[in-house]
């Protein structure tokens, strides 16, 4: 053994976690399994057994405590966005490497780029590459000021500034930071590949007791419920476009807000006793043969729609749209990433606010819900490569192909309802039927049929592969950042895909869309503290390895080892 000593202490290199040695928890920490799945469970039965006291709660919550937090959600997106580009442009931190000094990337740049893609986006994009565009060709800020009008050619270009806004940097710095802050303690010192281990340069071996429990369960309930938000958008759209290739009236009932079509009570159970219990199969199958196959299916089928949308959609004004979106976007971003708007009890200072809050609260909440899944994801897959190139990679690349989707299929529904092609009718249809609407309008009926029905085996794919993802993550979570032997843990990987579909059944039935957001923004609260302090512990941990480094003294494992196994002098 070496005595050698040093005036910084290396990095912490060990954060056990508590497991259970034997019986149905085997592996799993039994406090933060058995808490999570009591909290999810209370959830669900408080939906189920007290729909108008769960509705009244959710509303006066909508009202009260998310407008409290409204400021938090924004300032905390543009903190996360500027501690990751900080880490990656400084030259010293940008070069760590995620894993061993002489470690190099797992996967080739495409690989991984193709994996990143997949990640977390594919349902949103379907659902809001029309939705978004058009919701705010119709209202958006500059359109509440007064300043253009509503459903105009100038209308257009804000309404990119804003959808760019929500599917850009800020989504993707948050997925990015949190997966960083995983993945650099993971595979460069050995710690448990979970959200606790995240914390470890704060707050050392207290994240082995009661504190990193409480982290971890608190990440498991923010998945669930962030997840849930995109299933639940997913089922509309898959249900929509089931009615819209004839498989009966039964599929939707009018009773949704302004008498838009809204899937029936029958159609959202069939649909998730259908699609969750298919991603329960896939996640039972393991990662090879489950997720590899189905993101494979995901990308082929993705770029063959986005191919279409190039040859027949409105190719011209949507390169327009892509080139000055982009361009707008970069001029706006500083600005609008910081302004918070509040209710002043005037007309215009009121839908400000609202506006922001359905909008950009809601999507900071999502982003910050679905990063400990998304985050987890990103770390697995990003072993080896530099800090500079990690976040480069994992903001610019994914944020670049949402813009050329919604430039492409947003900008084809736009240019049809501008033409006067459309005579309102993508306008008039729910966000769940939009792209299916613009199809209808674009191809004969025939041709737009057999295209709708390649949007709802996406559609699926999309949504099988997101559950069983996160019913492995949250497993992962719960297993102290194990994921071997899943075919054993098959007891739980039913209860979390049973628990995943309950809430997003009840939600949906309970109030819709709405509610399953309002739910998901609450429980996301927790866990944005929890990001808060992911942000300031990364930066901690690299600066102290500068420092280390600067000292002559092991910053990895590896390192450490080396120095362990030289004789003493």
């Amino acid at each position: 053994m070496s005595d050698t000593s040093y005036t910084i202490d290396p990095p912490l290199m060990d954060l056990p976690i508590e497991t259970a040695q034997s019986g149905y928890y085997h592996g799993f920490s039994r406090i933060v399994t058995i808490t999570s799945k009591l909290i999810v469970t209370i959830l669900i039965l408080w939906a189920v057994l007290f729909p108008v006291q769960a509705g009244a709660t959710l509303d006066f919550a909508k009202t009260t405590i998310i407008s409290q937090f409204s400021g938090w959600y924004i300032y905390l997106v543009a903190f996360l966005s500027v501690v990751a580009f900080a880490l990656a442009i400084i030259p010293n931190s940008g070069k760590l490497r995620l894993g061993q000094a002489d470690e190099r990337a797992e996967f080739s740049r495409f690989s991984w780029f193709a994996m990143l893609f997949g990640a977390g986006i594919g349902i949103g994009m379907l659902t809001y590459s029309t939705g978004e565009p058009l919701s705010h060709f119709a209202n958006n800020p500059d359109i509440i000021r007064g300043i253009i009008e509503p459903v105009s050619a100038e209308a257009v270009r804000p309404a990119y500034i804003y959808t760019f806004l929500h599917w850009g940097v800020a989504a993707w710095a948050t997925y990015a930071l949190v997966g960083l802050a995983i993945g650099y303690v993971a595979y460069r010192r050995d710690l448990p590949l979970t959200i606790r281990s995240s914390l470890a340069p704060l707050f050392g071996k207290a994240m082995s007791g009661p504190a990193g429990h409480i982290v971890d369960i608190v990440a498991v309930v923010a998945t669930i419920l962030g997840v849930a938000v995109t299933m639940s958008l997913g089922v509309e759209q898959f249900v929509a476009g089931l009615y819209r290739l004839g498989f009966g009236d039964w599929l939707v009932t009018s009773g949704g807000p302004d008498s838009v079509p809204a899937a029936s009570v029958p159609a959202i159970i069939i649909a998730l006793i259908f699609l969750v219990g298919a991603s329960t199969i896939s996640a039972l199958s393991g990662v090879g043969r489950g997720i590899k196959w189905l993101s494979n299916l995901n990308m082929a089928l993705s770029f063959l729609l986005i191919a279409i949308f190039v040859i027949a959609g409105s190719g011209l004004l949507s390169f327009e749209l892509l080139l000055t979106g982009i361009y707008d976007y970069i001029v706006n971003l500083p600005i609008l990433a910081i302004s918070v708007w509040s209710a002043d009890g005037t007309p215009v200072g009121d839908a400000l606010a609202q506006w922001q809050l359905d909008w950009s609260v809601f999507y900071w909440a999502w982003w910050i819900a679905f990063a400990p899944f998304v985050g987890m994801f990103i770390a697995r897959i990003s072993r080896g490569r530099t800090v500079r190139e990690y976040v480069f990679g994992v903001v610019l690349v994914p944020s670049l192909m949402c813009f050329t989707w919604f430039a492409l299929v947003g900008g084809t529904a736009i240019d049809l309802e501008l033409s006067g092609a459309a005579q309102g009718s993508i306008l008039g249809a729910g966000i769940s039927d939009q792209l299916y609407a613009t199809l209808a309008v674009l191809f004969d009926p025939a041709i737009a049929a057999l295209l709708s029905g390649l949007v709802v085996i996406l559609l699926m794919t999309y949504l099988i592969t997101s559950a069983d993802s996160a019913i492995l993550i949250i497993n992962t979570i719960n297993g102290a950042g194990e994921d071997e032997d899943e075919i054993e843990r098959r007891h739980h990987i039913l209860f979390w895909g049973a628990a995943l579909a309950l809430v997003v059944g009840s939600m949906l039935i309970l109030g819709g869309i709405d509610a399953i957001s309002t739910a998901m923004i609450i429980g996301a609260l927790p866990f944005s503290f929890v990001v808060a302090l992911m942000a300031i512990s990364i930066v901690k941990a690299i600066i102290f390895d500068l420092i280390r480094k600067h000292q002559d003294v092991p910053t990895t494992a590896h390192a450490i080892d080396s120095v362990a196994e030289q004789p003493a002098s």
